[in-house]
């Protein structure tokens, strides 16, 4: 029996196939290598982060926010809008300017605008249309390379996530998605990200990871070996190669459990595996952690330098609070056993806006765990992932109807209900009730305030 867990894998399965200022600097000089802060193995390691002032007023603006209102969160880049900001929304060389302010070490970068972003979904977003890969280069990617390449900022270590839900996107073009075929056929995706590797390679002081989706998308062996195959044929159309990568980031803005304690790929239950049940659906892996330093290795055994690290985004998927099981279940049913020792409450693994019962997890640390970079933030806790009113419009993000908590898919599309919380924002706005909702769920627990 295949559940909804299968049908979003057979979704992505298939081959390898506060200062505002513009971004005016296109024809400035790299500083020379020895005046910008040298590369290291981990640009998190022995330097603060860069906390967002805004999101950090925002956060202490709910009760009791300021338990985490200093953790460094991600700058999101996601329309080009966002690269020379506008009035109440700081753009990237004003995040930059606050990080010397600050005096922060790193700061962590989001780009996001790939020609038909997000090809699978129900309503890709996205300002470029396929075909339009010049117009990425020249509009989103030239802006954002020209700031970052300052030497006013040779002593940040920027920290660049580049296009995270691509290579899954990429990966999912055989499922019926016609658009996905289309870019894959095009060859925007790679063509897109290999330039930005490129474009970014020469500053010692800047650093790339690759988007590498999540266990419920990459899980399964087949699926896993096709993505590392897709990173190197990326990688191999690069000045820098492999050497170029600095690692790549799991679960970005997701809800994956980062482990669950109560059993893994492994369990037996009555003599059935737990991979026999319809959460699992025969994915090796049940977590993050685990999924993500598997991929490392192979990533490793793939070519690719020995000091590619993982990011986990723990930013939401703590999955606290009272709902959270303490124990494993005693039930002998596979089924009944997973649903009710699973730490991931989501109606389904494929759900990935705004759930309802998510709590904050790990705080951000640096090298928690061997092969690990970091437990990151990336994506703002209590930014929305989507308007709940499918009356909502938006020129670049549109409406997905995975965000609407009554949308009700057709009986035959094998969609699960979405799980989403009712009055979310669109896209990237702030949501105070998801935040308090984060808060309350977070774990570790936060502490009392």
């Amino acid at each position: 029996m295949v559940g909804v867990a299968g049908v979003r894998r057979r979704l992505i399965a298939g081959g390898v196939v506060a200062v505002l200022a513009s971004a005016a600097l296109a024809g400035a000089r790299p500083a020379r290598a020895d005046s910008r802060q040298p590369h290291v193995d981990n640009p998190y390691a022995g330097v603060p982060g860069y906390v967002d002032p805004q999101w950090r007023a925002r956060v202490r603006g709910v009760p009791g926010g300021d338990r985490v209102a200093n953790a460094p969160t991600g700058i999101w880049l996601d329309r080009v809008s966002r690269i020379a900001g506008r009035p109440g929304e700081p753009g990237l060389r004003a995040h930059l300017d606050a990080a010397l302010a600050q005096r922060a070490g790193y700061v962590q970068v989001v780009l996001n605008d790939l020609p038909a972003r997000d090809c699978s979904r129900l309503r890709p977003g996205g300002e470029f249309a396929v075909g339009e890969v010049d117009r990425y280069r020249r509009e989103f990617v030239d802006p954002i390379v020209a700031i970052e390449r300052d030497p006013k900022y040779r002593r940040l270590r920027i920290v660049n996530v580049i296009e995270p839900g691509a290579v899954p996107e990429l990966l999912a073009f055989r499922t019926g998605s016609s658009l996905c075929e289309q870019v894959d056929r095009g060859g925007d995706y790679l063509t897109g990200i290999r330039y930005v590797l490129d474009q970014l390679g020469p500053y010692p002081n800047i650093y790339r990871y690759l988007g590498a989706g999540h266990h419920a998308q990459l899980g399964w062996d087949s699926d896993r070996a096709a993505a590392v195959g897709l990173f190197a044929t990326i990688v191999a159309g690069t000045r820098a190669g492999p050497d170029g990568v600095d690692g790549v980031i799991v679960n970005t803005a997701g809800y994956g459990a980062l482990t669950e304690p109560y059993f893994t790929a492994d369990t037996v239950v009555n003599g059935s595996p737990v991979t026999y049940s319809r959460w699992v659906d025969w994915n090796r892996f049940v977590d993050e952690l685990s999924y993500g330093r598997q991929l490392r290795r192979e990533l490793v055994a793939a070519g690719f330098p020995d000091r590619v690290g993982v990011l986990v985004d723990t930013s939401r998927n703590g999955w606290g609070g009272p709902d959270r099981p303490v124990a494993p279940s005693t039930s002998s049913d596979v089924n009944t056993f997973v649903d009710r020792s699973r730490v991931d409450r989501r109606i389904a693994s494929a759900n990935w806006c705004n759930q309802a019962g998510a709590g904050l997890g790990e705080r951000p640390a640096v090298a928690p765990q061997p092969g690990v970079d970091a437990y990151v933030w990336m994506k703002p806790p209590g930014t929305s992932d989507g308007a709940a009113d499918p009356g909502s419009t938006d020129p670049v993000a549109g409406f997905d109807p995975k965000c609407d908590p009554d949308y009700r898919p057709p009986t035959d599309s094998g969609w699960p209900p979405t799980g989403a919380l009712h009055d979310a924002p669109p896209v990237g706005a702030w949501f105070p009730a998801q935040f308090a909702q984060l808060m309350a769920n977070a774990y570790p627990p936060l502490p009392a305030g």
